[in-house]
């Protein structure tokens, strides 16, 4: 391998699992958005401009598809203006409200027009070398000696969790252990 090349590599190979980190928590996000949105679409008129969005035309679609990245570029732009006279955290909050609110309405839009969407050509071949590139990222981040120590050490985390002596019936523990399940079971119906 030339120098030039090698020294390339070792210089891009942070940013590389940076955006395959990246990657990974915008996924998180997706599934997250996703779940949220179908709840949210339970109710009858949002139901009703599903409907609607899903007889929309292929160029219509990418259009409405691109649509909250366009709207909320001004939110995260007044966030950033916050953020430069002093106000950190609320620009720092309006971001991460932003980025949540933009990929959740994204995930529900591109489950809606997806069908759609792969017909038009160039969006196809765009999303499927998209895909392909992200699974490449996401496996070399796996194939780290550090993904791995992390790996374990959630592992182990969850052994010592069920290893957690039950609480007794009626406390407070319990209670909430209950409470928490309910939640779960309900957020992933």
């Amino acid at each position: 391998m030339k120098p030039f090349r090698r020294y390339a590599r070792r210089l891009f190979a942070p940013l590389v699992y940076l955006a395959a980190v990246l990657l990974l928590l915008e996924d998180w996000l997706w599934t997250l958005g996703a779940r949220l949105m179908a709840r949210l679409a339970q109710w009858p008129p949002l139901h009703r401009l599903e409907a609607w969005i899903c007889r929309l035309g292929p160029y219509a679609a990418l259009v409405l598809f691109a649509l909250p990245a366009v709207l909320l570029f001004p939110v995260k732009l007044l966030a950033l203006w916050a953020m430069g006279n002093g106000h950190a955290l609320t620009g720092l909050l309006v971001i991460i409200v932003a980025k949540v609110a933009g990929a959740a309405a994204v995930a529900r839009l591109y489950l809606l027009t997806r069908p759609v969407l792969l017909t038009i050509l160039w969006f196809a071949r765009l999303l499927h070398w998209f895909m392909d590139l992200k699974e490449r990222w996401i496996a070399a981040l796996r194939a780290t000696a550090a993904w791995r120590r992390v790996d374990a050490l959630a592992a182990r985390l969850r052994r010592w969790r069920r290893a957690l002596p039950m609480p007794a019936p009626g406390s407070w523990r319990a209670r909430f252990r209950r409470l928490l399940k309910r939640f779960r079971a309900r957020w992933r119906a």
